[in-house]
């Protein structure tokens, strides 16, 4: 069996898409649905249904790339292993959460530019989690860091750290808030207090707001502005109340810049996920990237 056809089937069987692997293959559509067409014959079994929207395997399908898939990318591990000693030649294209990206992922990862600028190169894309797992399952990036888990076979994700939301604001507002009554009313103490948000469905207060006080904001956001250190900074400058994540507010709360409001039993939480195509860790630069940042997430707090 023609290995080539093997590996075309198994990048279809993880797209879910004859147009996608045919993207991530450098292939043209009509060369992908050929060889598939070719192996479906050797075979004599049907190995996709099509649909409108893409295929999904048959059961004999799901059974060879059972079996294939594993020896597949163990052969790219053995043919890419040699590539280890030009690991300054490669370049890593990372995508994620403007914030989270800038603050934690990229210090971490410039420790394999290597001083002399000869380690690995970077090129980095920030995105929602849905921009940035299209752009991945695309072949556009090589990881990415996602707050949604990716679903089907194309990508694998591993759970990178969890990410602690906190209630802050400057301390003249921190003063103005009585701890007992916000204890007892819980959301209603922070009724006409101004808020300052990424987003104007308010995505941060209102988790905040659902897990902490089973409740919902009733206010709109004051200040809009679609960056996590944009709203700190207009905590800072006494904007108003803010929830942000822990990490980013600790050098603020250690100035006296700002306060924590409120310190609930169980803190809400946000998962991060650390994303790649399925068989693409074979590759020695995404392999160490990842290993790098699955070991610095164990020290986040």
């Amino acid at each position: 069996m023609d290995l080539a056809l093997l590996r075309t089937f198994v990048t279809v069987h993880r797209a879910g898409s004859f147009t996608r692997a045919a993207t991530l293959l450098g292939l043209s559509q009509p060369t992908v649905t050929s060889q598939i067409r070719t192996l479906e014959r050797q075979l004599g079994r049907p190995l996709f249904l099509r649909q409108a929207r893409g295929v999904i395997p048959t059961t004999i399908g799901d059974e060879l790339a059972h079996k294939a898939a594993p020896y597949l990318d163990a052969l790219v591990e053995i043919a890419e292993g040699g590539l280890d000693d030009e690991f300054s030649s490669r370049t890593l294209h990372l995508a994620g959460p403007p914030e989270f990206t800038a603050e934690r992922a990229l210090p971490v990862l410039t420790g394999l530019t290597g001083e002399d600028g000869q380690g690995l190169a970077l090129r980095v894309s920030f995105g929602t989690a849905e921009e940035v797992l299209e752009g991945l399952a695309a072949g556009r990036h090589d990881l990415a860091i996602s707050t949604a888990r990716p679903r089907g076979t194309l990508l694998t994700a591993n759970p990178l750290c969890d990410e602690e939301h906190v209630l802050i604001a400057a301390p003249r507002w921190a003063e103005r808030i009585d701890t007992g009554t916000l204890h007892l009313k819980g959301a209603p103490a922070l009724e006409r207090l101004p808020l300052i948000e990424v987003h104007e469905s308010l995505p941060f207060v209102s988790r905040y707001w659902a897990s902490v006080f089973d409740a919902r904001p009733t206010a709109s956001g004051t200040v809009i502005v679609p960056d996590l250190r944009a709203v700190l900074a207009c905590a800072v400058a006494g904007a108003g109340l803010a929830v942000l994540p822990r990490y980013l507010c600790v050098p603020g709360l250690e100035r006296g810049e700002i306060m924590t409001l409120h310190n609930p039993p169980v803190p809400p939480l946000r998962t991060y996920f650390l994303v790649a195509r399925t068989g693409t860790l074979a590759l020695p630069h995404i392999a160490r990237a990842h290993e790098y940042l699955q070991g610095a997430a164990v020290g986040w707090d």
